[in-house]
């Protein structure tokens, strides 16, 4: 190594600890004057001798690459969402659900706070910052690597000994006083003020110049690691890896024994949440045990083994001005209040959810009337209640509409729905647009160079009536509508020829069969291999798939009942979409295990568990989280929960090994 060399080897590792030493610990041992012209001097060096360029070198932190699109990355570990809870029943309704799972074990809880910010993952290859994306829909999500790398409190390389390859969530924060800072230096711009941490954040992550990006005090705090072979055994344990790492890791977190343990927990940080240098909107709850947490495993959206525990909801009051009635795409009618402006958890609120009939005759909630507005778990505000002492004397109570707003038809509510619906779907124009612009969205068809409003234009003009007519469009066709360029139209025809490449089971999520969700889709998809097979299934055969129930059996069966969806199918496969799995997607599945449903647990040596459950999926088995009557097998590994153990042997279910299983295939 030449002497150059080690000199710009020695002040990387200098200025590597210094920056760990001021970001992640908060205990400089340098001046900033000192660190700056250490860094100036390894910029220099690095300018001089580009031969001995490092990716993960100090001086990335600068910045300057620009980012025109981002590109989107799928998660090779999925990134989930968390179940809500707002009391103490919820949290222990939730742990004997757990108990009844795992059996009669000891449980314990690591509770951390839930940081408000943007989600993020980090993967990390050779203890080195190989990528960071966002959370995405959780399935995928943009790169952001080059912005994330400006993040001071972001390693990018890591201390100590580390698993060969991981990925690594957290939250990325701006602190209460870095932001203020921010706003008073727009301020005196001349500029308006951001609204909030959380959305600047977000909304920091998506700037085109990094360098922009490391101009903000922006901070990462993690918490969850996830990958193969950690051997790591427990939640607390994670935190404790990821901090000797190097990674910034709240030291707040507490193993807890009981739910009481919990509720304390949570109780005393409701209260001194306000002293912390970051937002903060509740605590998150996991199931300490990494092998309790395998064995748990998901629901379709979320982990059950995890639980956030939200703080009590900030409210304002304010003046309720007007009650409009919006159609969505299935008919459903959605009244929305219309608020006097007011500001509430750092946003300005005009409109709230009144969500059906019921909802407004159970609150009263009339025009006119003073009311209490919440913002809480979810992301649209909320009228939880009415100020009565305000209200005026004539004052006269809402009266719902009979009749959609849109199109006149007279509205029905089916005996146990909650909402009325416009039965005119094939002429109420925000069904139409509703369910072309669902069609084209992101998680659907993705298609490129059209947005709500292209579609809003496109209808009014009869350019389009329908989604399978948006394959008719020509850039000539497009071209006269009004704010749209030659280069637009052009975009919009080349975007719409993309999406035929785009996977059966997202082409059957875009069709916008009531309930049919992503996960949904994926799993009739994976049952029925093709549309013409899904078109003929009756209700007995649907409801016999894995977490399809009645409801959406009825609404499978009768979409396809309506000869208008069946033509608009039959239309979209001359058009060249992909209306059944791929060759690839086809070759690792069979029916060898069709009708049989297995119970895994344990921890297995020749292949993961998850593996083993995407094996018994791809073979057209069904896996069910606990022993029942119904289980056909427990598939049994190292360590496997006695109460699983016990209730086979009690029903009779039959418990085999990972190389009996295996063999079955």
């Amino acid at each position: 190594m030449t002497t150059v060399e080690k000199k710009i080897a020695s002040l990387r590792e200098e200025l590597r600890e210094h920056n760990y030493k001021y970001y992640v610990l908060d205990q400089p041992t340098i001046s900033d004057y000192e660190f700056d012209m250490k860094l100036e001097e390894l910029q220099k060096l690095e300018a001089d001798h580009p031969e001995f360029y490092d990716e993960a070198s100090p001086t990335i932190r600068v910045g300057g690459e620009v980012t025109k699109n981002f590109e989107t990355v799928a998660h090779e570990h999925r990134m989930y969402s968390l179940d809500n809870s707002y009391s103490k029943q919820d949290l222990e309704d939730w742990e004997k659900r757990i108990q009844r799972i795992l059996g009669d074990v000891n449980v314990e809880f690591t509770c951390e706070l839930k940081y408000d910010g943007a989600s993020i993952s980090l993967t990390y290859e050779e203890g080195k910052l190989v990528r960071a994306v966002t959370r995405g829909d959780g399935f995928q999500g943009d790169d952001v690597t080059a912005n994330i790398k400006t993040i001071k409190s972001v390693p990018l390389q890591l201390k100590g000994n580390y698993p060969p390859k991981f990925d690594i969530r957290g939250e990325i924060i701006l602190t209460l006083e870095g932001f203020a800072k921010m706003n008073q230096d727009r301020i005196e711009a001349g500029e308006d003020p951001y609204m909030n941490p959380r959305n600047t954040a977000s909304g920091s992550l998506k700037l085109q110049d990094s360098a922009l990006v490391a101009q903000r005090p922006l901070e990462c705090l993690l918490y969850s690691i996830v990958g193969n072979g950690l051997e790591i055994s427990s939640q607390f344990e994670v935190l404790e890896k990821a901090r000797s790492w190097g990674f910034k890791v709240p030291t707040v977190a507490k193993l807890c024994k009981t739910t009481e343990e919990v509720m304390q927990f949570a109780d005393y940080w409701e209260i001194k949440r306000h002293d912390l240098p970051y937002e903060t909107d509740g605590v998150v709850v996991k199931v300490n045990n990494i092998q309790q947490q395998e064995e748990l495993g998901y629901t379709a959206k979320s982990p059950r083994w995890a639980m956030a525990y939200k703080f009590k909801a900030e409210q304002v009051s304010t003046l309720l001005n007007e009650i409009t009635y919006q159609v969505g795409r299935t008919g459903a009618i959605t009244p929305v209040a219309n608020l006097e402006p007011v500001l509430l958890a750092g946003t300005t609120v005009k409109r709230a959810s009144l969500h059906n009939a019921d909802q407004i005759a159970k609150l009263d909630v009339r025009v006119g009337d003073t009311v209490f507005v919440e913002k809480g778990g979810e992301i649209i505000p909320k009228i939880i209640a009415v100020d009565f002492t305000k209200r005026s004397l004539d004052s006269k109570p809402t009266r719902y509409i009979e009749n959609c707003p849109e199109c006149g038809t007279e509205l029905i509510r089916k005996t146990g729905e909650a909402q009325h619906f416009c039965p005119n779907d094939t002429g109420c124009p925000p069904q139409i647009t509703g369910r072309i612009q669902h069609f084209i969205s992101r998680k659907a068809m993705d298609i490129e160079g059209m947005g709500s409003e292209t579609v809003e234009l496109l209808f009014k003009e009869g350019l389009i009536s329908n989604y399978a007519d948006l394959y008719t469009l020509t850039k000539e066709r497009v071209v006269p509508l009004e704010r749209m360029a030659e280069k637009s139209a052009e975009n919009l025809v080349n975007g719409v020829a993309a999406s035929k490449s785009i996977p059966f089971e997202r082409v059957l999520f875009a069709l916008g069969i009531r309930y049919v969700g992503e996960t949904v889709a994926k799993k009739l998809a994976k049952a029925y291999k093709n549309i013409d097979a899904l078109m003929a299934a009756t209700h007995e055969e649907l409801v016999a798939v894995d977490e399809i129930g009645d409801r959406i059996a009825d609404s499978v069966v009768n979409f396809f009942s309506e000869p208008s969806n069946v033509e608009l199918v039959e239309r979209l496969k001359t058009y060249g979409l992909q209306f059944s799995l791929s060759e690839a997607q086809l070759e690792n599945q069979t029916d060898t295990l069709k009708g049989q449903t297995f119970v895994v647990s344990g921890v297995f040596e020749s292949i993961s568990r998850n593996e083993l459950k995407k094996r018994i999926e791809d073979n057209g088995g069904k896996v069910a989280s606990s022993v029942s009557s119904k289980t056909t097998f427990l598939v049994a590994g190292d360590n496997m929960g006695p109460s699983k153990r016990t209730k086979a042997e009690h029903l009779g279910v039959p418990i085999i090994s990972e190389e009996e299983f295996l063999k079955m295939l």
